[in-house]
């Protein structure tokens, strides 16, 4: 069976990525900070029959990456990992004037630094995969400027770009930013809790995500939303996947 990591997988976008790849036979190491909310995403995958491997933690510590690359061995490998986990900066989200370079350090550190931490972890397994994947859960606020979503983007860019030389310099690998678009999720709500506009549950783009797998187009930016409605194949110049979001302030999911 193919085996998965997947940070952020209590609730959001990373819960519902894993009942997919579940119900699709994978094996899964999760993680999350909640421990109670962790155990219990856990459990509502028992009735896939996959083998689930819950570690409450913290992505920074690289104690803990190397637990979740463990528990991935153990299980037999490691084949796609999707670094989900996120951190805004800022809770409600505030202008660059006002944005705590603490809580900027955070962002980065948690979005960005541990993501690189991670996959330099589980370099060794995913290069040893038939088909080894890293998957960058991005935002559309990575490519556009939108108020207070100047600390955020900041870190989602970089990440865009560790992903981007990360696949030149490891070409045996598929290296994917995903853009999921625009989500109900609680880190939309703390990032801009007076915003009640209807938005799409996480597990309306995890097709998105499964094409990736199923096509395992060239490495590069691709909008979730998009694929997930059937137009992901179009893209610029560059070759990268065209990123698209509902409203320009999309969100990695949890």
């Amino acid at each position: 069976m193919p085996v998965a990591i997947i940070t952020g997988a209590s609730k959001g976008l990373g819960r519902a990525l894993a009942e997919a790849l579940a119900a699709r036979g994978w094996d899964l190491v999760l993680d999350a900070r909640t421990a109670p909310v962790l155990k219990e995403a856990a459990r509502g995958l028992e009735p896939y029959g996959a083998k689930v491997v819950a570690l409450p933690g913290d992505v920074t510590d690289a104690r803990h990456r190397a637990e979740l690359v463990a528990a991935a061995r153990g299980l037999g490998g490691l084949d796609l990992l999707v670094n989900n986990a996120s951190a805004l900066g800022a809770e409600p989200l505030v202008p660059l004037a006002e944005l705590g370079l603490a809580g900027l350090r955070a962002a980065l550190e948690t979005n960005v630094v541990a993501a690189l931490g991670l996959v330099q972890e589980g370099l060794a397994l995913l290069r040893a995969a038939p088909a080894g994947t890293v998957v960058a859960v991005s935002s559309d606020a990575a490519a556009e400027a939108y108020g207070t979503w100047g600390g955020y983007g900041a870190s989602k860019a970089a990440l865009d770009q560790l992903a981007a030389v990360l696949a030149v310099e490891e070409p045996g690998l598929r290296v994917w930013a995903v853009d999921p678009g625009d989500m109900r999720t609680d880190l939309y709500a703390a990032a801009v809790p007076d915003d009640d506009s209807g938005r799409p549950e996480p597990s309306a783009v995890v097709p998105g995500f499964l094409r990736l797998l199923d096509e395992r187009p060239p490495s590069g930016r691709y909008g979730a939303a998009a694929l997930a409605a059937g137009h992901g194949e179009d893209a610029p110049a560059d070759g990268l996947g065209k990123a698209e979001a509902a409203d320009g302030r999309a969100e990695a999911g949890r």
